[in-house]
C-alpha cells in the first residue's frame, strides 16, 4: 500500500474529516478504524474519517500490517456577529482597478454588485469587521474592504457635474455611456430582460441614481469601462457561428501550483493541459478562433489568465480543471463526476448544457451544475465557465481521466456543447 494523502503521520488540522487517498497492491485488502475500503481494479482508494475535537487515532490494516496516524483536530471558535460601528459621513478613494462592490461585509461568495475603478470617491458612513460601510443612496449600502480605500479626512465633498450621456446603436451591441466630473460608485443588475446599470450619488443627495436600461439578446455579454469621469456600458449579442466566436482555453493551474493529486500520484495540472491542448484541436478543426492561456507546465497567474482574454476580446472562457473531495464524508459511488461552475447569469445556459452533453461523451456521472465566485470566470464580459472533469480523488473516477481517450472524449463534449449552444 501506498499514500498519497495525507502526506504526514501526525499532524494539527482544523478541518472535520482526513482524507486518506493511494494504491493498493494487488490482491491487498484494505480497512481503516475497521471499515473495509472499495479498492478500484487499478488499485486506487480514498476514504475519510470524521475528526473529533483533539487527538484522533486513526489506524490502517492491510493484509501485510498496519500503520497509525495520529491527527490532532483543533476546536472551532464560535464566530461572533460584529455589531456596525455608525459614525459621521467620510470621504474616501478606491486604491486601485477592479475593486469589488459587495452588498454584504463578507469577503467571499456571490456577492459583488460592482466593480469600481481606481479614485472613484466613496461616502463612508460605517464599518463592520474589515469592511466600511459605503452609503449609495436612501436605505441603500454597500460595502469595501478597509484596504481598499484610502481616507480623505478634513476634505469637503463637492458634488459630482453631470457632463452628457449618449446612446449608441451597433451591428451587435448596445452602447451607453454617461459623463460625469468625476468617477462615482455604481451597481450591475443583470434581469431578465435587460442590464441595468446604476451610478451613484452625483448630487451629493440621498435619491441621486442615474439609472442605464439596456435591452438584452438571448446570448449576450456586457462589461464597463471608465476614464477620468466617463461610464461607458456596453452589452454585446454574442456570435452566432464558430467561425465568428473566439474561445479562450484555460488549462487550469501548472508549474508550481499542482492542483489536485490523484490517488495514484498523478498531479492535476497535467491532466488538465493535455484536455485544453485536445480541446484546441477539435475546436479549430470546427471552426472556432481558439486562443490558450497556457500551452505548456508554466506558472500562470489568475489575473493573467482573464488579461488574455480580455486582450483577445473572448466570447466564451472555458477553464479546464478535476475535482477534489472537499471538507465532507466520501462517498466513492456518489461524490464523483463531472461538474460544471459559472457565476454570470449570461453563462448559466452553457454551463447546462455542458454538465448535460460532457458525461456522456466522458462517460462520467453527472456531478451538477453550480454557482462560485472562481475569479477567471468573474467578469461578464465573456461567457465564463469552469469545469471539472472528473474527481482526481476518487477511485472510480482514476479509472477514466487515466484512459488514453478521456482528454479527447472530455473535448468532443466541450464541443459538442458549444456548437448546440451558439445554435
Amino acid at each position: 500500500m501506498e499514500l498519497i494523502l495525507p502526506r504526514e503521520k501526525q499532524s494539527i488540522v482544523n478541518t472535520n474529516y482526513a482524507f486518506f487517498v493511494g494504491k493498493a497492491g494487488g490482491g491487498e485488502s484494505l480497512s481503516i478504524n475497521d471499515s473495509l475500503i472499495y479498492i478500484a481494479p487499478n488499485g486506487a482508494f480514498a476514504h475519510s474519517v470524521k475528526l473529533k475535537d483533539g487527538e484522533n487515532r486513526i489506524i490502517i490494516r492491510s493484509n501485510y500490517g498496519l500503520q497509525v496516524y495520529k491527527i490532532y483536530k483543533t476546536p472551532k471558535t464560535d464566530n461572533v456577529e460584529l455589531p456596525v460601528e455608525e459614525f459621521g459621513r467620510v470621504k474616501a478613494v478606491v486604491n486601485c482597478d477592479n475593486t469589488p462592490l459587495r452588498n454584504t461585509p463578507i469577503d467571499g461568495g456571490l456577492n459583488r454588485i460592482g466593480h469600481l475603478f481606481k479614485d472613484t470617491e466613496l461616502v463612508i458612513d460605517g464599518s463592520k469587521g474589515d469592511f466600511y460601510r459605503v452609503f449609495l443612496s436612501k436605505n441603500n449600502y454597500g460595502w469595501i474592504m478597509k484596504k481598499d480605500v484610502t481616507f480623505c479626512p478634513n476634505t469637503a465633498f463637492y458634488p459630482a457635474e453631470f457632463l452628457n450621456m449618449k446612446n449608441e446603436q451597433f451591428k451587435n451591441a448596445t452602447v451607453q455611456s454617461i459623463i460625469f466630473s468625476k468617477k462615482l460608485p455604481y451597481s450591475i443588475e443583470d434581469n431578465e430582460k435587460e442590464v441595468l446599470f446604476k451610478v451613484y450619488n452625483p448630487e451629493l443627495s440621498d435619491n441621486s441614481i442615474y439609472t442605464l436600461n439596456i435591452p438584452k439578446p438571448k446570448k449576450y455579454t456586457y462589461g464597463v469601462i471608465s476614464e477620468d469621469g466617463k461610464y461607458e456600458f456596453k452589452v454585446r449579442e454574442l456570435p452566432k457561428s464558430p467561425k465568428e466566436c473566439t474561445v479562450v482555453i484555460d488549462a487550469g493551474h501548472g508549474g508550481a501550483e499542482k492542483g489536485a493529486i490523484g490517488c495514484l500520484g498523478d498531479e492535476e495540472k497535467d491532466i488538465n493541459l493535455a484536455i485544453a491542448l485536445e480541446l484546441q484541436k477539435v475546436l479549430i478543426n470546427k471552426g472556432f478562433n481558439v486562443v490558450m492561456t497556457r500551452e505548456v507546465d508554466c506558472n500562470l497567474g489568475l489575473n493573467e489568465r482573464t488579461e488574455i482574454a480580455k486582450e483577445n476580446d473572448a466570447d466564451i472562457f472555458i477553464s479546464i480543471h478535476l475535482n477534489s473531495i472537499p471538507d465532507i464524508p466520501m462517498n466513492v459511488r456518489k461524490t464523483r463526476g463531472t461538474s460544471v461552475y459559472y457565476f454570470n447569469n449570461n453563462s448559466k445556459e452553457l454551463a447546462k448544457i455542458l454538465e448535460k452533453t460532457v458525461p456522456k461523451y466522458a462517460k462520467t456521472h453527472h456531478d451538477g451544475v453550480k454557482t462560485a465566485s472562481f475569479a477567471v470566470i468573474r467578469p461578464a464580459n465573456y461567457i465564463g465557465i469552469l469545469i471539472e472533469c472528473a474527481y482526481m480523488t476518487n477511485p472510480i473516477d482514476s479509472m477514466l481521466y487515466r484512459n488514453k481517450n478521456f482528454a479527447h472524449n472530455v473535448a468532443m463534449g466541450i464541443t459538442e456543447s458549444l456548437l448546440i449552444f451558439l445554435k
